[in-house]
């Protein structure tokens, strides 16, 4: 899924450990990429992440509350205490693992795509936008392409719409929905490739107990197939399960 690029080494504080007898456990999601995660009419957070967290949160015996922070900044502020976990369709990397933890993956690793306004476009050579931070981002920046980034999805797409960029790469599952309601005007174009290894939720290093009761909640809706039942809620039946 959508992949952050570390850009700074300087995360390495931790700020305590999140299992403190009591303690409401801060759920962090970006709010703004649907279906994963998104702000609904009554300006709170929904989407799959929404549906999943609650249940997690329900199987582990936590009491959670929803808290919403921009991209480019969600792993610094996890880090810096001000939420517990990342449930923000976050692919697992190494190179975020040297900074946080991570449960295991709760959406199965998928594919990249790219999304343009005609059918011509020579992905190897086009200006493509993708958002700023993203593994995606990067994978454009070594392919040849020129990489032109902005700081939510919605201005990605919107740069095709409007002719600041030929292309737009992100995650397959953020662009099937967008294609299918542009009535033509959208489509997609060239090769899916694969990026990152499955989305899980991020975590402190420091926060090893409530990484491991998030880890048995997400094995329990594997086993039950309870996990499968929301991926194809909310991705559709042709979606990855497991």
């Amino acid at each position: 899924m959508k992949n952050l690029i570390l850009t700074t080494a300087a995360l390495a504080l931790t700020a305590g450990m999140a299992m403190a007898e009591g303690k409401t456990i801060r759920m962090g999601t970006e709010g703004a990429y649907p279906p994963y995660n998104f702000i609904n009419d009554a300006g709170e957070v929904d989407g799959f992440e929404r549906e999943l967290g609650d249940e997690l949160c329900a199987r582990a015996a936590l009491t959670c509350e929803w808290v919403k922070n921009d991209w480019d900044s969600i792993i610094p502020n996890l880090v810096s205490g001000n939420y517990d976990t990342i449930i923000a369709g976050m692919s697992i990397t190494d190179e975020r693992d040297e900074v946080i933890d991570f449960t295991q993956d709760y959406f199965p690793p998928t594919a990249s795509a790219y999304v343009a306004a005609s059918d011509g476009v020579d992905v190897g050579s086009a200006i493509v936008a993708a958002q700023t931070a993203t593994i995606q981002a990067g994978y454009i920046a070594s392919s040849g392409a020129t990489l032109v980034e902005f700081a939510t999805p919605e201005e990605t797409v919107a740069a095709v719409r409007n002719g600041e960029a030929d292309a737009v790469f992100a995650d397959a599952d953020y662009l099937v929905p967008l294609v299918e309601a542009s009535g033509g005007e959208l489509m997609f174009v060239g090769d899916r490739v694969p990026l990152g290894g499955g989305v899980g939720m991020g975590l402190r290093e420091s926060d090893g107990e409530l990484r491991g009761k998030f880890d048995a909640a997400i094995t329990s809706m594997k086993a039950d197939g309870t996990l499968n039942t929301l991926l194809k809620k909310w991705f559709g039946d042709e979606t990855q399960t497991y």
